[in-house]
């Protein structure tokens, strides 16, 4: 089986790393979305081959082949919300932004109108969140269709009191 402390890596990153173009659109992604390293976003970038490989490969084979392995994946995507309907074309136009919208991080940060993704991160982080009755403290958390309207933001911020100036 192998040592569970060694796992393997879960990402591929990029053969040309020093392209200025790549390298422009990748800052812009981890500014937007709050990535705290490439890293991250490597990561997202293979969910996303992977799924746009499991498609070619299901394109390629035989239709009564391909209909039970089709409906699978269909079904799981359609449970992270990455798809709303039922096509291979769909999954062949995933983009790393609609992975990254999954993310626990920024789905607090749009519905809980927390300012920046930075400080979406913290929150998530520091233990704030929940989703149902589990305390979720991992900002790169894909989360469910069915569980997004369960997140629930533990957050206490002192009320402000306004003070009148004794004249």
């Amino acid at each position: 089986m192998g040592d569970p402390r060694k796992l393997r890596k879960s990402f591929r990153r990029r053969r040309r790393i020093w392209n200025s173009d790549q390298l422009s659109s990748e800052l812009y992604i981890i500014g937007c979305y709050g990535l705290r390293n490439k890293r991250e976003l490597w990561k997202a970038q293979t969910k996303v081959a992977n799924f746009r490989n499991q498609a070619r490969t299901l394109l390629a084979l035989t239709l009564e082949d391909r209909q039970e392995k089709e409906t699978l994946l269909l079904s799981f995507l359609n449970r992270l919300g990455l798809t709303t309907t039922s096509s291979l074309d769909d999954i062949l136009n995933l983009k790393i932004e609609d992975i990254l919208e999954r993310r626990l991080q920024t789905i607090v940060m749009r519905k809980m109108g927390i300012k920046s993704p930075s400080q979406a991160r913290q929150v998530v982080v520091h233990g704030h969140v929940s989703i149902g009755n589990r305390k979720v403290n991992l900002p790169g958390y894909l989360v469910k269709k069915e569980d997004e309207n369960k997140i629930l933001v533990h957050i206490q911020v002192p009320a402000k009191t306004t003070e009148v100036p004794a004249s």
